[in-house]
């Protein structure tokens, strides 16, 4: 006799709710992956919406016993009717009714999605379209786990779809996981229950004999199997987790983005302060932008800078939160900031570079004009310094919107018992020895942090003189090397502008432990502070430091004197003690010397008899033949080098504007290829670009290639502006080249030449000759046989 089963209707609804409950964590899990690449949680609603259409059409279609057909068309109609609502809210009616542009969009990103979140770099915005991903793996993933689940007796077979899920996403996402112990920890434990009670739940198990085994037996004895299986899943998750805590990853992880994609680098450019006088120098007078809406006591910041090598302050190359950490432009990019929110409308005139002018802890950037998109989708953001870069570069016409929050700065009584913050810096490198024993005398007597900070910065403002060094100026070198700021602190004055007094109280701060950079931007004079429209030139350009406190973040100081405190003539002038003249007594009068008398010297003189003639013409004789065998010896290198200045001549000179761009590619791409590029004959410009930054790792070859291709075959020529801009683009590139080169390898690439005989080619080719050459002596003799690296076989009209 035995025991009754249970009710069918019972077994199904239990047995629904964990399939569904199951693969809804299970996906949910997997999907959390993606945490890291949209920097936040902007993804999870389209990931909730996906997994609860998907667990809708797996259910209704297990309920009615539809067939594969139908449960697809059903799972393609809901993408289509719901994927506005939760992939492209911001391209739907009220953000929920697709529109005919919803559609196409979701229509093409089945294909283009992927490569679109692979090609930009993470984190990415939720607004730029990236949510069909998410959305669409949740959908389809669902669907598949759970119809696999309800319709199965055979559960494991649903988890395979789950784990595919899984491994893809941390493919798709980037180096840094998001919570990998968690993530690994949950899914393990889900998988391993729901096999577990699926087992327990089964028809075959659901029936005990009582002749056999009493039900009160078997329930304690189910009872103690679920508990042991808890048991043996808790031991192991600790285990799992102790492990994970004290054993660090010896590889780092490698997705897909490192491969299609490389890093976005800002220490691709030069650090902003090398410039420095030279912006105070050329662009004095000149309207560089205009800032509207700019609240009295705030600056305009270009670029924030953390490290010291002794040759230049630059921006680290650091982790996730240090001056080099940029990310795609999104919104929503300081939701946690607390101060006063303000826009401001930046208008470009005369400033030329990538860094751009903003203000505050930003919230968004918005760009109008002609050049918008290219703009927004060029521009990457420091959250963590408030700057920003526009890879396109800024030019004239340019304008931007900036939303941000100014903080509130505290003075010093609110600032009397607040410690330093704990950030993580770089140690800065080559610092005068003779700063840290003047940075503990300068603090000697201070005994606050913040009265540190105002000792070195009133040491440095009220002890130094102020000088640009230009014309009528006091003589103040340029530049922030570590001689010239031991010039600087160890000479008779301290006389420098705000390059250098920025600099020496970071370096000095630093040397006592205190977080500090260096910061460069622009604000106006006290006169204009405040005023409604802030017009910036090269005379209010500027540099200051920032100091890290607990719990108010980064605060601005002032280490340079005041501009009318300069040093007068008198007291630039080495100090001169003469000595007092003595009157000194007559010389003793001598006796006079007998000498014997002179004779006549019969003997000629030596100079007399050599040849100044013959000498002079040895000489040049000799100087002759050596100028011609040097010049026999240089006549290769000087012919190389006159055929590529010729060369780059004609290119430059062509005809047809869009020829000039042509040839500013070729001259590009030759130079590349002198440097050890290897381009594929035949290939397009974005493949050439490919394959220069593959090999010499510039990556703003690739915006070059598209802007060359845009010029050359658009519908109009490009204008002698835009030739002018691209000559310059491709002199820096090809500059920068020779910068990172040795100089063996500049000379190397200067005589090369490959890209005199067409790069690489006339290789390839003679490659392919050698190769074909061999293939036909090893063949029998009267058989032809085909081969991938033979040479092109001619017409049959032409002469092979």
């Amino acid at each position: 006799m035995t025991a009754p089963a249970p009710a069918p209707a019972a077994i199904s609804v239990r047995r629904w709710s964990l399939d569904l409950g199951a693969t809804a964590l299970l996906v949910a899990v997997a999907l959390v992956g993606f945490w890291p690449t949209f920097a936040g949680p902007a993804f999870v609603p389209a990931v909730v919406g996906g997994i609860v259409i998907g667990l809708a059409v797996a259910g209704v279609a297990a309920w009615r016993r539809w067939g594969i057909l139908i449960i697809t068309g059903l799972t393609v109609a809901a993408y289509f009717v719901f994927g506005g609502a939760f992939a492209l809210p911001h391209t739907a009616i009220f953000g929920f009714i697709p529109t005919l542009d919803t559609l196409q969009r979701l229509a093409v990103g089945t294909v283009t999605a992927w490569k679109q979140l692979l090609t930009t770099v993470a984190p990415v915005a939720a607004a730029d379209g990236h949510l069909l991903v998410p959305f669409l793996l949740a959908l389809v993933v669902t669907t598949l786990t759970a119809s696999l689940a309800l319709r199965l007796p055979q559960v494991a077979w649903a988890l395979l779809p789950a784990g595919a899920a899984l491994m893809l996403v941390i493919a798709l996402g980037t180096p840094q996981p998001a919570f990998p112990i968690v993530q690994g920890l949950v899914f393990a434990v889900v998988s391993i229950a729901w096999l577990a009670l699926r087992q327990i739940w089964a028809p075959q198990n659901a029936a005990v004999s009582v002749s056999e085994v009493d039900p009160s037996r078997a329930a304690h004895m189910r009872l103690r199997r679920l508990l042991a299986g808890v048991a043996v899943l808790a031991v192991a998750g600790g285990a799992g987790v102790a492990t994970s805590a004290i054993a660090a990853p010896t590889e780092p992880r490698h997705v897909f983005r490192d491969v299609i994609i490389p890093p976005f680098n800002i220490r691709d450019y030069p650090s902003p302060l090398q410039a420095f006088r030279k912006n105070v120098r050329d662009e004095v007078d000149e309207t560089l932008f205009t800032v509207q809406g700019l609240p009295k006591g705030a600056r305009i910041r270009t670029a924030v800078m953390d490290e010291y090598d002794g040759m230049v302050y630059n921006v680290t190359d650091g982790g996730p939160t240090s001056s080099s950490a940029f990310s795609p432009l999104r919104s929503g990019m300081s939701p946690d900031a607390e101060g006063v929110p303000v826009t401001l409308n930046i208008e470009v005139d005369e400033y030329n570079g990538v860094w751009m002018p903003t203000a505050g802890e930003l919230s968004e950037i918005r760009f109008t004009g002609d050049r918008a998109e290219e703009l927004r989708r060029g521009t990457y953001v420091n959250t963590a310094t408030g700057t920003a870069v526009a890879t396109p570069k800024l030019r004239k016409g340019d304008e931007y919107s900036v939303d941000a929050v100014m903080p509130d700065l505290p003075d010093d009584d609110q600032l009397a018992d607040v410690e330093f913050g704990t950030v993580a810096l770089p140690k800065q490198s080559n610092v005068p020895e003779e700063l840290t024993s003047l940075a503990a005398e300068t603090v000697s007597s201070a005994e606050s942090p913040i009265e540190k900070v105002r000792a070195l910065e009133t040491f440095l403002s009220e002890g130094g003189f102020f000088s640009h060094g230009l014309e009528g100026e006091v003589l103040s070198r340029a530049g922030h090397t570590s001689e010239r700021i031991t010039t600087l602190i160890g000479g008779d004055q301290m006389i420098g502008d705000d390059e250098q007094y920025a600099v020496a109280m970071a370096l000095l701060a630093g040397e006592l432990g205190i977080p500090v950079r260096v910061v460069m931007g622009y604000y106006p004079d006290e006169e204009q502070d405040g005023d409604p429209l802030f017009t910036a030139t090269g005379d209010n350009v500027h540099a200051w430091v920032e100091v890290n406190f607990q719990g108010f973040g980064w605060l601005p100081f002032n280490p340079t004197p005041p501009e009318d405190q300069v040093p007068n003539d008198q007291n630039t002038k080495p100090r001169v003690d003469p000595k007092p003249q003595v009157l000194q007594p007559p010389p003793a009068p001598q006796e006079p010397v007998d000498l014997p008398p002179t004779l006549p010297d019969d003997r000629e003189s030596e100079d007399e008899n050599l040849n100044l003639a013959g000498i002079i013409g040895a000489i040049l004789l000799i100087g002759g033949i050596s100028l011609g065998i040097i010049a026999l010896l240089m006549s290769p290198f000087i012919v190389i080098g006159a055929w590529k200045a010729a060369k780059r001549r004609s290119r430059r000179a062509a005809a047809r504007t869009a020829d000039r761009i042509s040839g500013g590619w070729d001259e590009l791409t030759d130079r590349a290829v002198d440097y050890g590029a290897r381009l594929t004959p035949g290939g397009t410009r974005p493949e050439e670009a490919a394959a220069v930054v593959a090999t010499l790792a510039v990556p703003r070859v690739t915006d070059l290639a598209h802007r060359a291709d845009a010029d050359v075959f658009g519908p109009t020529d490009p204008s002698p502006e835009d030739v002018e801009a691209f000559w310059s683009e491709v002199d820096t590139i090809v500059g920068g080249l020779g910068e990172d080169a040795g100089f063996w390898k500049r000379t190397k690439a200067r005589l090369s030449l490959r890209s005199l005989m067409g790069g690489s080619a006339i290789s390839t080719g003679l490659q392919g000759l050698r190769e074909a050459a061999t293939a036909r002596v090893r063949r029998e003799p009267g058989t032809i046989e085909s081969s991938s690296t033979s040479t092109p076989v001619a017409p049959e009209s032409e002469t092979p």
